[in-house]
């Protein structure tokens, strides 16, 4: 499977790159990838949420008025849920939202991700970006050119780049991370992916912990 490679001018080079068509070019596996973002959401939360009950809270225990005989209707102590001040009725504690998924389902999850990207022809592959500066402007200058302003994006590089890092980190729309890094959710919820090209193989790699076929550029014309 071949993508066309651009520069960093957000044009396109004439030149394509050859890459795994088993983790770029399958067909997307929505339920997996459903299953992998809930997996990946549920994980972040901290589950500390907490309310206290009736035993819980401050308070006499002394039953309000007697049982028989008052016309009303038969009340407990004055921490009842049914007061002001009283417990709260089946409220939070704190618990784990932990999700696991098995290894292959996550694995199929983020090669659906990434496949569904290139099949809408939202994913773009770069020529390493080599920054030799750190300016807002150099990233800004390639999504423009890519037509993807103001789009939500993620730039996966093959390991962290403080110049890219600190070019790209003041545009609201714009995410980066390494490539190996790079989540089913992370993937998922941005409209494109810009991918530098030595970054496709830390993404072939990062797969089954074996070596992947090596990424091999193709001149055109």
């Amino acid at each position: 499977m071949e993508l066309e490679i651009y520069n960093i001018s957000g044009s396109k080079t004439g030149k394509k790159v050859t890459v795994n068509e088993e983790i770029f070019g399958i067909e997307p596996h929505e339920h997996s990838m459903w299953l992998a973002v809930k997996s990946i959401l549920a994980n972040r939360r901290q589950g500390n949420a907490s309310t206290k009950g009736r035993s819980e809270v401050a308070g006499s225990t002394k039953k309000m008025f007697r049982q028989k005989g008052t016309g009303r209707a038969r009340q407990g102590d004055i921490k009842s849920p049914l007061h002001p001040g009283g417990g709260t009725m089946f409220g939070p504690k704190p618990h784990k939202y932990t999700m696991t998924l098995p290894r292959k389902v996550k694995q199929l999850a983020r090669k659906s991700a990434l496949s569904a990207k290139v099949k809408a022809d939202a994913f773009y592959v770069v020529e390493d970006f080599n920054l030799s500066e750190m300016k807002t402007k150099n990233v800004a200058n390639l999504m423009n050119a890519l037509g993807l302003s103001g789009t939500d994006a993620i730039i996966l590089t093959t390991s962290y780049d403080q110049n890219v890092y600190m070019s790209g980190r003041n545009i609201p729309a714009v995410t980066i991370s390494e490539a190996a890094k790079a989540s089913t959710y992370d993937i998922w919820r941005n409209r494109a992916v810009v991918i530098e090209q030595s970054a496709l193989r830390s993404i072939e790699n990062s797969f089954n912990g074996t070596e992947a076929p090596e990424t091999v550029q193709i001149a055109v014309g």
